[in-house]
């Protein structure tokens, strides 16, 4: 995938690292799904399709919850992948299709909830919500959620972005800073907002559990070459010898919720 906005062009493919994503990418914590519960979303007997759904981390923690989910992916390696975690749990209600948010392929007013973790970025914000719109039900609900580590919070956070930096100049997945919301242009005419929620949490890893989740991010693991990607595993781990285990490591997490315009 090449997006103009994303890594000024650079090639990125999540697919590449499916393996890892599968181990070290579940890493959301108790509260968000809980937040989500008292939010509405993944009440028994919805609906919900999860887009950009990777390893469908979102579809196994709330499977619980009695909702029926659909986890697409424009990756067969992604799906593969979650196929594979939900049948060795014996999730059997989580359905898999390859496609893209764009163009899903599914009928109209089909879904009660649509979900996009850690994606919505990289989706044609134009024609992604179009397709949304069209296929939720008319009393329908989008939810986007996104999870960032905070570098200015924490100097192991801010190391680790000077390096990766240093491997992938273009990469422009760093300097977050706390998330200011204002109503998006795409939402016009096709939604309106229902709930805005953020809060931060400090998130616990090993160094090993730390390490594989940055190997996975776009800016390492999904674009770069595998000597490079060895070569940045073996700085980053001599950086981590400063540091007690177990890592407490700050993120803000950002929920909102749409409602479809009737």
């Amino acid at each position: 995938m090449k997006l103009e906005n994303i890594d000024k062009g650079t090639e990125f493919d999540f697919g590449r690292i499916s393996e890892n994503y599968s181990q070290y990418r579940d890493i959301y914590p108790r509260s968000m799904y809980d937040k989500l519960i008292t939010f509405g979303i993944g009440k028994a007997g919805q609906r919900i399709l999860d887009l950009g759904s990777g390893t469908a981390i979102l579809p196994i923690n709330m499977y619980d919850t009695g909702a029926r989910f659909t986890s697409t992916d424009i990756s067969e390696n992604q799906i593969a992948f979650g196929q594979k975690l939900a049948t060795e749990r014996g999730l059997q209600r989580i359905d898999f299709r390859v496609c893209s948010a764009e163009n899903t392929g599914f009928e109209e007013n089909s879904f009660d909830v649509v979900t996009a973790v850690q994606c919505f970025q990289h989706f044609d914000k134009e024609k992604a919500t179009s397709e949304i719109r069209r296929i939720l039900k008319p009393d329908g609900r989008f939810c986007i959620i996104f999870m960032d580590w905070m570098p200015y919070h924490d100097d192991i956070i801010g190391e680790m972005e000077q390096l990766v930096l240093k491997y992938n100049p273009t990469w422009n997945g760093c300097g977050f800073k706390e998330f200011r919301y204002s109503f998006p242009e795409w939402a016009k005419d096709r939604f309106e907002i229902e709930t805005i929620h953020s809060y931060n949490a400090s998130l616990t890893f090993t160094k090993e559990a730390w390490l594989g989740r940055v190997k996975t991010c776009r800016g390492i693991g999904a674009s770069l070459p595998e000597n490079k990607i060895s070569e940045f595993e073996n700085k980053y781990r001599e950086l981590l010898q400063k540091y007690d285990e177990p890592l407490q490591l700050k993120h803000q997490i950002h929920i909102e919720i749409y409602r479809v315009i009737k």
